[in-house]
């Protein structure tokens, strides 16, 4: 993932020099997203959230900060917990704090990676976008949410068939009884419709 480690010396550049502080931080965020659990939680993800933020980079206003929650968005990932939208977002403060990223642009992050928790429509249209990167893979073709979908179970393996399918669906349901998934325009329009197939096709053979 050189793309990745690229931006991220780029993004952090930004704001300090400390070169040794950077490579450490990029390898605390490798070494989290490679754990051998993350099927679908990994930097494949990452790149994945970050090339759509980069279609839409200038309707971003704060296109670092959209960036730093993408990467840390998902640094705590444990399947057994709950918190792990909070737990994630106080380590980003720290780590932005370590990189002297303005208190502003700390805070902005920390509230967008908490709002990834329940992916309710935000008051803040950088939020919106983020939520609508997250989602992206619901509304993309039907071989690719396919993968999405094998990844997310092998992430959820310690479970039998029986208890996976039974809180899978919840999580299928929960997305459709949404009034919009999506909750940018532009995601609207172009990704809603097949999300929605994507997502009841899969609930059907559950």
């Amino acid at each position: 993932m050189e793309d990745l480690r690229k931006i991220w010396n780029e993004l952090t550049s930004r704001y300090t020099h400390n070169t040794e502080l950077v490579n450490d931080l990029w390898t605390q965020i490798e070494r989290e997203y490679s754990t051998k659990k993350r099927h679908y939680h990994n930097l494949s993800h990452i790149k994945y959230m970050i090339d759509r933020a980069m279609q839409f980079k200038e309707k971003l206003i704060d296109f670092d900060t959209v960036l730093f929650s993408i990467f840390y968005h998902d640094i705590v990932y444990n399947i057994m917990r709950k918190d792990n939208e909070q737990k994630s977002a106080d380590i980003a403060h720290d780590r932005l704090t370590k990189l002297a990223v303005p208190l502003d642009k700390s805070e902005a992050c920390q509230n967008q990676i908490i709002a990834t928790k329940d992916h309710k429509d935000n008051a803040n249209n950088d939020t919106n976008y983020l939520l609508d990167f997250d989602l992206a893979i619901l509304g993309d073709t039907a071989e690719n949410y396919e993968v999405y979908r094998k990844n997310i179970r092998k992430e959820y393996s310690i479970y039998p068939d029986f208890l996976y399918k039974k809180g899978r669906k919840k999580v299928l349901q929960h997305f459709l009884d949404m009034d919009r998934i999506f909750k940018t325009n532009e995601f609207y329009e172009s990704f809603e419709s097949l999300a929605r197939k994507n997502l009841k096709i899969e609930l059907q053979k559950l």
